[in-house]
């Protein structure tokens, strides 16, 4: 025995120094030994020796597919034994000039066979051996036939994601095969941000029922639901009978099983129709899926016979999945071989002097010698390309088979139910083959434990009675949001009722207390405050807590429950209206250009129409006039006079429109400038404060702060911190003059608080961050998601403005009446208007009054006839009543009525000498 532990050591760390060649055959020899290293009295090994077996025999009965050569095979029973007892058959097996073995069966064995089987160059093909880190580097003689485990735990985590759970507990054998399976679940999880919650592992060998129940019962008071079994076949039932007997197969739990399970109802029909159907309700397994085709029907048509044969004393037994994979394990080494004679291969092997020693030995070791073309025989085996019961057996890059694909079992009833599959292309999805192309994503329905399709939440609080420590902020201001009443441990505010309110939400209880935070003096930093729930020290955190980028890479937020972005806060002045308000609408330039353009459209059109249309003819004057009234009175739409010409109707179409444009531009911006307050300020906002130099004030302990100094690249320098809405009031009313601020940047829903009492500053500029306040929890905490559901629902049925209301509404600095106010215009904006009109009117009526008194001396000289001032005064209001017209007409007769009587008076006075010539000219009109 000292000998064969002293070969294992030297072949592990010396390896075998080839010193001779022997045993050579140079023509394609009549017989190739080959081994298997099988575990007769295990489930999967029982099938796989008779499918091996049945292998060898189709083979050697068929003389084209090794052209006449045999395969011999030697199979050696390595019990249930994952490590010596494997190590001595494999031994044995290389004192034949082994060239190839089938196996080994146990991922254990198959780590320690490979070092033996890098050193003698003899490939291992295992069609059970799963763990994924068998396919590596270290181990180039290792090819592994089956579906890797890799592959299995893709699936696995595919389905807690498709069910939105993201914590897990695994249940595993402590040994490579459970410890390495587990790691690739653990890897595949955090891909989909899960993890695994807890790890229970079991001792390789016999596990008594006093572990797993002490391990169940463990399981049972921890959060998650969600089980993933991940052991052998030969006690994995064990498990679950304890699990049914803990209350653990019930509503609320979901089992997952991995291939063994499968592997186990496949072996045995017969458990179907036993009492331990009731141990396995509802779980989900998976199985390695192997299409359908005539030669698998064919195989397993045949099976019973064979199993029959092969096996007297146990069979005849079922044909599971492994079996298939022995088969299909056998022809592919066969093909390789058949391509290595070709190519030229030779059964060759050296010889080691050092293990002349063991001359003599039993075991016969120094007969062993390493397979000189081992590594041609390993290349062949990789380049096979054929199709098989499992379907297409052919080798990718990395050493697994290509296009793996399981099938998704839910066990129901005294049957089991195909629910779906996965596929390395195509992920979970219905359909009649993993990779068919019209297939749907998901899975169908689940029956899960406790006979329910309602899908389990996958996590519960944990039953040893810890209620989850929630960590609430001490604030010194703003105690609206979050406060303490003093002298007792509750809080309250926005924050809280909020929280409490979408906790009598959720479907369950959630057992709770609330642990301050911070010193009372001082705003905390809630970025330490996040901390504590990395360091475990809080389950989750309540409060003013705004959701930033950084802060998301450490906790998980819920739905925002408050939307709460920066903005600036700075002094302000209201604008007093003006009695010259009509004028601010337009600027100086627009009025002169506007005035200008009446003038101008009014003479072109006089220039266009003044040949066709008598409305534009007449006296220099009058066409000035005309000139004038016209283009003014299009402002009002009113003018009178036609226009005929195809040119002046163009023109004045469009002026029509610029007109309107015109009205009702001034209309909207009078309206404005005269019934909404007008505030002015300085500061005009975050882009003009950002680029001077002034002192800007901020919340001490928020986020803030680096975002002024990173993201807008403002100096530190400027940046002052205040504690309270009194620090801000009073660094605003010192201004920087006096040591205080320009303007402070807060959060909208700090600054609206403050602004309630406050009129003499306001918000400018927009707000120019788009944030949320939320509550946080630890990363993948399944409790986040359900508290924003809650969130969601509060705001759809209203509580959460209800909530808001009766915390955050305030008084506002203008009351109700003041907004009326506002709203009903007064004398002062408008008495501009009445002076212009007023002077308007007096001047016209001035000039009016000139021009009569004017007319009205004329007409009295005409009659001299002396009267009283009375008298003068009836004829002068007499005068002007008169109609223009009249007026006219009367001062005409008499003009004419005097030339008559002079021209008689001078033909009177003349001799019958003297001739008198009198012409007399017509009057214009």
């Amino acid at each position: 025995m000292k000998k064969v532990w002293l070969l294992v050591l030297v072949m592990f760390y010396h390896g075998f120094p080839s010193k001779g060649i022997s045993n050579v055959s140079t023509t394609r020899p009549s017989t190739v030994n080959i081994g298997a290293l099988v575990s007769f009295n295990s489930t999967v090994g029982r099938v796989a020796k008779v499918a091996i077996q049945a292998a060898v025999d189709d083979i050697n009965s068929n003389a084209t597919i090794l052209n006449g050569t045999k395969l011999n095979i030697s199979m050696q029973d390595t019990k249930l034994s994952t490590g010596f007892l494997g190590i001595i058959d494999s031994l044995r097996l290389m004192e034949n000039d082994t060239v190839a073995i089938v196996g080994p069966q146990f991922s254990v064995m198959a780590h320690v066979i490979s070092h033996i089987a890098n050193e003698m160059q003899v490939p291992l093909l295992s069609f059970a051996a799963t763990d994924p880190t068998l396919t590596s580097l270290q181990f180039p003689y290792f090819v592994r036939t089956t579906q890797s485990d890799l592959y299995q735990m893709s699936a696995v985590a595919e389905i807690v994601d498709h069910f939105q759970w993201r914590d897990v507990i695994a249940i595993y054998i402590d040994d490579d095969h459970g410890r390495n399976g587990v790691a690739a679940l653990g890897d595949k999880l955090a891909e989909k941000r899960g993890k695994i919650s807890h790890k229970a592992p079991f001792r390789p060998g016999n596990v008594t029922q006093e572990e797993i129940n002490s391990a169940l019962v463990k399981i049972a008071l921890m959060e998650s639901r969600v089980i993933v079994l991940h052991i052998y076949p030969s006690f994995g039932l064990e498990v679950l009978n304890v699990a049914r007997s803990l209350g653990m197969m019930g509503i609320g739990y979901v089992w997952l099983a991995t291939d063994w399970l499968s592997t186990v109802l496949d072996s045995n029909p017969s458990l179907f129709t036993t009492q331990a159907m009731n141990d396995i309700q509802g779980v989900i397994t998976l199985r390695m899926y192997t299409p359908e085709s005539e030669i698998k029907r064919k195989f397993s048509s045949r099976w019973n016979k064979l199993s029959q044969e092969k096996d007297p004393d146990e069979g005849p037994f079922a044909l599971n999945i492994f079996g298939l994979y022995a088969y299909d394990t056998v022809w592919v080494l066969a093909s390789a071989l058949d391509a290595f004679f070709k190519s030229g291969g030779t059964l060759s092997f050296s010889n080691d002097s050092s293990l002349n020693m063991l001359r003599g030995d039993t075991l016969h070791l120094d007969t062993m010698g390493a397979f000189v073309d081992g590594g041609m025989l390993l290349q062949k085996i990789l380049e096979v390309n054929r199709t098989g019961l499992t379907g297409q057996m052919m080798f990718g890059s990395d050493g697994n088979l290509v296009h793996p694909s399981y099938e998704v079992i839910n066990v129901i009833g005294t049957g089991i139910r195909r629910i779906g599959y996965w596929s390395e292309t195509s992920g979970l999805h219905t359909g009649e083959a993993p990779n068919h192309s019209n297939s749907s994503e998901g899975l169908y329905g689940v029956i899960w434990p406790g006979q329910t399709t309602q899908t389990p939440r996958g996590w519960v609080f944990a039953s040893n009675g810890r209620h989850l420590r929630i960590g609430v902020p001490l604030r010194i201001s703003y105690r609206e949001f979050v406060s303490r009443t003093e002298g007792t441990e509750m809080f309250g505010g926005y924050c809280i009722d909020v929280f409490t309110a979408a906790l009598n939400l959720l479907p369950y209880p959630v057992p709770f207390k609330f642990v301050p935070f911070g010193d009372g003096k001082t705003n905390p930093l809630n970025t330490k405050l996040l901390n504590m729930i990395t360091v475990g020290e809080f389950d989750a955190v309540v409060g003013d807590i705004t959701i930033t980028t950084n802060r998301t890479k450490i906790v998980d937020f819920t739905q925002p429950y408050i939307e709460s972005g920066l903005v600036v806060v700075a002094p302000i002045r209201k604008m007093k209206s003006s009695a010259w308000a009509f004028l601010r609408p337009f600027t100086p330039m627009m009025w002169f250009v506007t005035g200008m353009f009446f003038i101008v459209v009014g003479a072109v059109v006089w220039i266009l129409e003044r040949r066709l249309n008598d409305d534009f003819r007449g006296p220099a004057r009058r066409q000035f006039v005309t000139i004038i009234w016209f283009s003014f009175s299009t402002l009002f739409f009113a003018h009178r006079e036609k226009t005929v010409s195809t040119l002046g109707r163009l023109v004045l179409i469009i002026w029509l429109f610029v007109v309107l444009i015109l009205n009702s531009s001034y209309i909207a911006s009078l309206t404005s400038i005269l019934t909404v307050e007008q505030l002015s300020s300085p500061v005009k906002g975050i882009e003009s404060l950002a680029t001077s130099s002034d002192r800007i004030g901020f919340l001490s302990g928020s986020f803030a702060e680096n975002y002024l100094t990173d993201e807008l690249n403002i100096h530190r320098s400027r940046l002052v911190p205040l504690n309270s809405p009194s620090e801000y009031e009073k660094a605003l009313k010192d201004g920087p003059a006096n040591g205080g601020v320009t303007a402070i940047i807060d959060e909208r829903a700090y600054m609206e608080l403050f602004l309630a009492t406050r009129c003499e500053y306001g918000i400018v500029g927009q707000e120019f961050t788009k944030m949320g306040w939320g509550f946080a929890f630890p990363r993948d905490s399944p409790l986040a998601i359900d508290m924003s559901t809650a969130i969601l629902k509060l705001s759809e049925n209203g509580d959460l403005q209800r909530i808001h209301d009766k915390w955050l509404t305030r008084s506002a600095c203008s009351s109700e009446g003041e907004k009326q106010g506002i709203d009903r215009l007064e004398l002062k904006s408008f008495w501009g208007l009445f002076l212009l009109s007023g002077i308007a009117c007096f001047i016209a009526l001035l000039c009016y009054v000139i021009r009569m008194a004017y007319r009205f001396s004329r007409h009295s000289n005409s009659n001299p006839e002396g009267s009283s001032n009375s008298a003068r005064l009836r004829s002068f209001f007499t005068f002007v009543n008169a109609r223009e017209e009249e007026d006219k007409n009367m001062s005409k007769r008499k003009r004419n009525e005097k030339g008559s009587s002079r021209r008689v008076a001078h033909e009177d006075g003349l001799d019958g000498s003297t001739v008198g010539v009198h012409i007399e000219m017509p009057m214009a009109n």
